[in-house]
């Protein structure tokens, strides 16, 4: 009986056996690299490749090459019918056999060369748009590329201008181009151009080395880290212009080296900054006082020193920040002079009824900021305090002394949140509530005071407020209305040029001091209403 159960058994497994036996055929082939054109070389033939493993598609198990390149391999009747072919120095191959039973398989190095044939580093990457942005990334995540793209088209009507004609009308207030990468790991680049006012301007070339989480080093033309709103993207700030005082006291973008350490709630940053080397009328002023005069460029030293708790909290969060800056005169103007001065809530709007003209013999000037910002889920809260003073190389002159301020509050409507980036020490794009979008809205008061009339200095003052309502159909679309209402004072006269009020006789006049006009009743009053569409992707 144990006889009879032995053969039975026997018997089964043969016949199992000699069918699934029926169901593989043989393969074989050889593995040969592909012939290499390599810039001012002659072609490098065909050579057999050793060592490259050759496996069925979604099978473990492999065969290896021999020295010949030659490989024979086992190939199920119901496999995919797909060789996949490896080899640490060539691309994987998948190649279809078709019911084929020899197979001749060429391999594309993996080595890659560039224009002067020198061999470069090599990693596949992968393009995806994220919220529109174009972006190009390795598979290791080791190398990421993207475009930036942003335009703003204005249009603003100004009235109740009583003393001077201020033009209305509409511009393309920007049209930036930025390329922005991330590479070898540690590596940030950035080129990013403004092409508005039919002009190609440089706004920031930037190296920046990152050698662990906490710190980093930049390189290029940048702004410096000095004030919130002016380190806040022109893309995510809640009216259409920033503050008069952040554009009249606040540095801006210059070349120069900066060293950032951040550290969950805290962020400190320094940096050695010299000309804005951006705008072509400020470069070409530079050269020519080197050339002309030999005239050394002038520097800056500028330092920050952010406090940012509940850091990781994402409802809600606290912005404090103290900077102070000691800036020599620049020769993108004329040498030894400093000169301060804006433009009102519009930009149409090219008048600069606040501006002090060239101040000449200036040996240097400080300038400091506090600012500060509360969030919470959908509602924020802003406001900083800027003071310049400026020493004269003249004993007898006194310090000049400026000052201005703003605060402002805003709030998504329907349900949407507030972002702080505390990497940079700023506001980013903002979530929205709903899936059609969702509409933001801000108040703000601003005053600048440009008048020193210890050191014969008389700029002009003004204040503004300005309520702004923002519309996002979606994270690249942003419609911006404004409704501001200016009020300058009797110094504010561009620099003699535009009109404070009137004289007993009845005329209008520059000349603060012949006008009839109590204080608070003269200089130019006027409303703007102004309109943005902005686009970025």
């Amino acid at each position: 009986m144990k006889t009879f159960v032995t053969v039975l058994i026997a018997g089964l497994v043969l016949v199992c056996v000699v069918p699934l036996t029926a169901q593989e055929r043989i393969v074989r082939g050889t593995v040969r690299s592909n012939p290499v054109q390599l810039v001012g070389a002659a072609v490098a033939p065909s050579q057999p490749i050793a060592g490259a493993k050759v496996r069925v598609q979604g099978a473990l198990l492999a065969v290896t090459t021999d020295a010949a390149g030659a490989f024979t391999i086992s190939v199920p009747m119901q496999s995919s019918d797909i060789l996949v072919i490896t080899h640490p120095d060539y691309d994987t191959q998948e190649v279809a056999l078709d019911g084929r039973s020899t197979v001749d398989i060429f391999l594309i190095s993996s080595a890659r060369y560039n224009q002067y044939g020198v061999r470069v580093d090599r990693r596949p990457v992968v393009p995806e748009t994220r919220d529109g942005l174009l972006v190009f990334e390795s598979t290791d995540g080791l190398y990421r590329l993207w475009f930036d793209v942003r335009l703003n088209l204005d249009g603003a009507v100004i009235f109740d201008d009583s003393l001077n004609e201020n033009g209305s009308g509409a511009e393309v207030r920007r049209a930036r181009l930025a390329l922005k990468a991330q590479f070898r790991d540690k590596w940030y680049g950035e080129l990013d151009m403004d092409f508005a006012d039919s002009r190609a301007d440089l706004k920031d070339a930037i190296l920046m080395y990152s050698p662990n989480e906490h710190f980093s080093i930049k390189w290029g033309n940048f702004k410096e880290v000095f004030s919130l709103e002016q380190n806040t993207s022109s893309r995510y700030l809640v009216f259409m212009e920033r503050p008069m005082v952040t554009n009249g006291l606040t540095p801006s973008r210059t070349l120069g080296m900066q060293g950032i350490y951040n550290h969950n709630w805290l962020m400190l940053v320094g940096g050695t900054h010299f000309q804005d080397v951006g705008g072509w009328e400020e470069v070409q002023n530079r050269k020519d006082n080197n050339a002309d005069f030999g005239a050394d460029e002038g520097y800056s030293l500028t330092g920050k020193v952010i406090v940012m708790p509940w850091v990781n909290d994402p409802d809600k969060g606290v912005h404090l920040g103290f900077a102070q800056s000691y800036r020599t005169p620049k020769t993108d103007d004329v040498i030894g002079t400093m000169r301060f001065s804006v433009r009102g809530p519009a930009n149409v709007n090219r008048h600069k009824y606040i501006d002090t003209d060239r101040i000449k013999n200036v040996d240097h000037a400080v300038h400091g900021n506090l600012d500060m910002a509360a969030y919470y889920k959908g509602f924020r809260a802003q406001s900083e305090i800027t003071r310049a003073s400026l020493t004269s190389l003249i004993d007898s002159i006194p310090v000049a002394h400026f000052k201005g301020h703003y605060v402002f509050g805003s709030a998504m409507l329907f349900g949407g949140r507030y972002q702080y980036n505390p990497n940079d020490g700023e506001f980013t794009q903002p979530r929205l509530g709903r899936d059609w979008g969702d509409v933001e809205v801000g108040l703000r008061y601003q005053y600048l005071d440009l008048n020193s009339p210890d050191a014969f200095i008389t700029g002009g003052a003004g204040e503004a407020w300005t309520l702004g309502v923002n519309f996002y159909p979606n994270n690249n679309v942003k419609f911006m209305l404004n409704f501001s209402t200016v009020n300058n004072d009797r110094f504010a006269n561009g620099r003699g040029r535009l009109n404070v009020g009137t004289t007993a006789a009845g005329a209008l006049s520059t000349n603060p001091q012949l006008i009839t006009e109590a204080d608070g009743k003269a200089g130019e009053d006027y409303k703007a209403i102004a309109l943005r569409i902005q686009v970025s992707f």
